[in-house]
C-alpha cells in the first residue's frame, strides 16, 4: 500500500470521481491514533499489532461482508500537537479477506511517523475531517475512529471541531486508554464523541487495545449502536 503525504491524497481524490462512483464502501473510516510524547514506542507498535490482529479476526470479515456493499475504506494517521498529523496508510478500499491480510501485514509494518508532542484531539478531528473529504471513494457513511491515552492539552477546542464534523453527517467514535488518565473515558464521552449511534469502547491499557479496537471496529462497520 502507498503511503503518502496528505496532499498527494487530496489531489488524486480530486481526480478519481469516476473511481468514486465506481467504487463505492458503506462506510469510510478514518483511524486518528495518538502519537504524543504520552505514548512510548512499545505502546504505539501494541496499537498497531491490535489494528493487525482485528483486521485478521473473522468478526471484522464478517462485519464487511454483511454490508449492502461488502466493502470499506480505511485510512490511517497519528497526531500529537496542533499542527502535527501525518498519515500512515493512505485511503484502501478493503472487500475480500485478501485485502483484511494486506492490510493488516501493512499495520505489523508500519512505522511511527509522528514521535512525541502534546495532544491536540480537535486539529486531529479537523484533520480527519479533511481526509475524509479527500476520500477517493463513495461512501455511505463517515466515520471517525479516535484513540488515545490522553485529553486534549493543546491547539483548538474539542467541541467546535466536533460540532464541525457532526454538522457535516460525520460520526466520531472513540477508544480511550486508561492506563494513564482513568477518567478518560468520561472526557471522551463528553468532548470527543458524537453523531449517528456514536459510542465509546474503553480499553485498560494497551495490551487490552487489541480486543477493544476488535470490538469497536465490528461496531462501526455493522453500525451497531
Amino acid at each position: 500500500m502507498k503511503r503518502r503525504n496528505f496532499l498527494a491524497a487530496g489531489l488524486a481524490a480530486a481526480a478519481l470521481p469516476a473511481r468514486a462512483a465506481s467504487h463505492p464502501v458503506d462506510v469510510a473510516l478514518v483511524l486518528a491514533i495518538d502519537s504524543s510524547s504520552s505514548v512510548s514506542m512499545d505502546e504505539f507498535y501494541l496499537q498497531m499489532e491490535g489494528y493487525a490482529a482485528a483486521f485478521r479476526h473473522p468478526s471484522v470479515a464478517d462485519a464487511i461482508g454483511s454490508g449492502r456493499i461488502g466493502a470499506i475504506a480505511v485510512a490511517m494517521f497519528e497526531f500529537a500537537n496542533a499542527k502535527t498529523h501525518t498519515i500512515n496508510m493512505d485511503w484502501c478500499r478493503i472487500s475480500a479477506p485478501e485485502a483484511l491480510e494486506a492490510y493488516a501485514k501493512e499495520c505489523e509494518t508500519a512505522p511511527r511517523l509522528v514521535i512525541g508532542g502534546a495532544t491536540a484531539i480537535g486539529d486531529a478531528l479537523d484533520f480527519a475531517y479533511d481526509t475524509l473529504t479527500a476520500c477517493p471513494y463513495q461512501a455511505a457513511r463517515q466515520v471517525i475512529d479516535v484513540s488515545g491515552d490522553g485529553a486534549s492539552n493543546q491547539g483548538r477546542n474539542v467541541l467546535a471541531a466536533r460540532e464541525d464534523a457532526l454538522a457535516a453527517g460525520i460520526a466520531i467514535n472513540g477508544l480511550p486508554i486508561l492506563n494513564e488518565e482513568p477518567d478518560l473515558e468520561a472526557y471522551y464521552r463528553l468532548y470527543v464523541v458524537g453523531g449517528p449511534g456514536a459510542f465509546v469502547v474503553p480499553a485498560r491499557d494497551y495490551t487490552d487495545f487489541r480486543d477493544a479496537i476488535r470490538d469497536k471496529l465490528v461496531r462501526e462497520i455493522k453500525f451497531i449502536a
